[in-house]
């Protein structure tokens, strides 16, 4: 019988917590979903030189199969190159070598072996993937539902909840979100509003304005890049209704912001949600902020993006002109208005506890919502005005910038492309737009040049490891298929393409923890997905903490926050955390993340204060819709 290690081949949810955490991934990593057959396909085989996995034997061996797993077949022999002379990868402490079995097209089941070890009765293989023209497209809806799972007061039922996740309509009660109270005059029922519906916006449930318009942009924007994707069979309540699903899930958003509009055009800065497990359990009041310029102002672009892209649909004419009617009052009131400012949860605005996240803007950022906004502001009405708004803008913010998609508004450089295709903009500023891109976005140090050069053996270069990084690593991908929307760069369109899927690949599972960054996912094939991360529905303790552990272990598909090298717990650890606080202190510090290279700094764990999880694990929407948007270019 042969010794079987790293066989890939064990049991995820009905296990139990120790089994599941016994046996380590193996050392030859792949895409846990699979690949598309006419795109690169190029295992990493790790030897851990440094980090918590680090071994004093390294792990190499030179030849490798590509084994069918249905037949047993060898399909594709092959050598393993090493990267970079054997030099240790510094994000992730590992010697690396490349197996590239791209000539491998047929679809089927596969999975790579280790030959050396097998001639000695040892079997060191990968996981099993898939080769398949739509290897992605499940794994798209399911990401995509779990905006779905995000709606705030919407039922939660099957057959469109996966099983387990069934709940009651949230944040419906009496003093929550259909009468909901101005946070400081909470006893004065005039300050009562109808704000139900919208996301709840991370693994929290507060509902964010500014944030929730980049959403609705973000999903336009990929449903706009790649229609044929967007289907009207998503699995969500209004699938088979005639409209694409995305659009259905969009329009949810809409209404809610739509809600949160004033009569005279500004838009109600946040809303703060109570938290329960499950969320129909919650049953405090729902709070929300005063109206400010940055919500507003987002607000409008989300809007007129809105009012365009449902005025060309089927059957959205008269939802359109109330976008486009409620797009230029927002428009107008910030123009009147540009300096109202609100920060939530600000000891100095006596707003403490009002959400949780800042989304109060300084005046760097305001400039770029600016920009933004005059984009979709002049792609609804062509008016000479905010096209002049733009150019000016432009030379003001300068977009193109290798480090934007970097940022919180790191759609920006994407948007100018977007409006360097519309009809009125002057052909010169479009052939300038697309010119800056090439040089300053698409060819800067952190884009293709850190592709030809191979600057990151796991094939997904980024700056850093920071809150988020998974996110960011989207917008590093899109930097790649943007350019071929827009017809941008000098490279053929199959290199952008495997230059983007890198990533993708990398959120998959090519990664330093051969770990698929999106949650539950064994029953599409990802046999080591994450297990648990922060989220108040799947707290710790509750029936769905953990895979393997708890009844059902978190919903599949949310994508975590990722590596985040600057992970440290509360403040108060170091001094004194009051009540239970302190008790969580004594817990060994976890490590990792801590104390780990760069790309190793990530766990599965989900508790709360002072552990403070969410700064690795925590879901976002925001996080949700740019890999929604990258993953999209791929499906079919």
């Amino acid at each position: 019988m042969k010794r079987v290690i790293f066989s890939g081949l064990f049991c995820i949810s009905a296990c139990s917590k120790a089994m599941v955490e016994a046996a380590p991934p193996p050392p030859i990593i792949i895409d846990q979903f699979g690949y598309l057959p006419n795109l690169d396909k190029i295992a990493v085989i790790k030897s851990a030189k440094r980090g918590f996995d680090k071994h004093p034997s390294l792990y190499k061996a030179w030849d490798y199969a590509v084994i069918d797993a249905e037949t047993g077949q060898t399909v594709h022999e092959g050598p393993a190159i090493v990267w970079n002379g054997g030099k240790v990868d510094d994000n992730s402490g590992d010697i690396i070598y490349h197996f590239d079995f791209s000539s491998v097209r047929e679809p089927g089941r596969y999975f790579i072996q280790d030959l050396e070890r097998e001639a000695l009765d040892i079997d060191i293989r990968s996981y099993e993937f898939e080769i398949s023209p739509t290897v992605y497209t499940p794994v798209l809806k399911t990401a995509f539902r779990t905006l779905y799972l995000q709606r705030a007061g919407f039922e939660k039922r099957a057959p469109f909840a996966p099983p387990g996740f069934a709940d009651k309509a949230s944040h419906l009660g009496r003093g929550q979100d259909s009468e909901a109270r101005l946070f400081n005059d909470m006893d004065n029922p005039k300050t009562s509003r109808d704000l139900r519906g919208g996301w709840y916006d991370a693994g929290d449930y507060n509902k964010y304005t500014s944030w929730t318009a980049n959403y609705v942009t973000e999903l336009l924007a990929a449903y706009l890049e790649n229609p044929s994707v967007w289907t009207d069979d998503f699995g969500i309540p209004e699938s088979g209704n005639g409209t694409p699903d995305i659009l259905d899930e969009v329009k949810w958003g809409l209404d809610w912001l739509e809600r949160m509009q004033n009569e005279d055009g500004a838009m109600l800065s946040i809303m703060s949600l109570d938290s329960a497990s499950p969320p129909s359990a919650a049953k405090g009041p729902s709070r929300y902020g005063p109206p400010n310029a940055s919500a507003t102002l987002t607000s409008a672009g989300a809007f007129a993006m809105a009012a365009k892209v449902y005025g060309e649909a089927q059957g959205f004419d008269e939802a359109s002109k109330t976008y486009a009617t409620r797009a230029d009052k927002a428009w107008r009131w910030v123009e009147a208005n540009p300096s109202v400012k609100f920060y939530n949860n600000d000891a100095h605005s006596n707003s403490e506890g009002l959400a949780a996240g800042q989304q109060e803007v300084e005046s760097d950022r305001m400039a770029k919502k600016w920009l933004i906004t005059a984009i979709h502001m002049s792609a609804l009405t062509g008016e000479p005005y905010y096209i002049r708004t733009v150019e000016k803008l432009y030379a003001q913010v300068k977009p193109m910038d290798a480090g934007t998609p970097n940022g919180f508004e790191g759609a920006m450089a994407f948007d100018m492309l977007y409006h360097a295709r519309q009809p009125k903009t002057p052909r010169a500023f479009a052939a300038r737009i697309k010119r800056d891109y090439d040089k300053h976005v698409l060819n800067g140090y952190n884009a293709w040049p850190a592709v030809v050069n191979t600057e990151d053996p796991y094939f997904a270069f980024v700056d850093g490891y920071w809150w988020g990084s998974n996110s960011n690593k989207m917008r590093r991908g899109e930097v790649f298929t943007q350019a071929i929307t827009a017809g941008v760069g000098s490279e053929p369109k199959q290199d952008y393409l495997n230059a983007a899927a890198g990533y993708l690949h990398y959120i998959h599972g090519v990664n330093p923890l051969n770990k698929t960054y999106l949650s539950n996912m064994a029953a599409l094939g990802a046999e080591n997905s994450v297990n648990e991360f922060y989220h108040n529905w799947f707290a710790d303790g509750t029936d769905w903490d953990r895979v393997g552990t708890s009844k059902y272990g978190p919903a599949p598909g949310f994508l975590v926050g990722g590596p985040n090298d600057g992970y440290e717990r509360d403040a108060c650890c170091a001094d004194v955390c009051g009540g239970f606080g302190a008790k969580m202190c004594k817990i060994p510090v976890k490590s990792p993340p801590t104390g780990q290279p760069p790309a190793k700094s990530y766990a599965d764990f989900n508790e709360g204060w002072p552990i403070n999880s969410w700064s690795v694990t925590e879901n976002s929407n925001g996080y949700q819709v740019n890999y929604i948007r990258l993953l999209s270019k791929y499906a079919r």
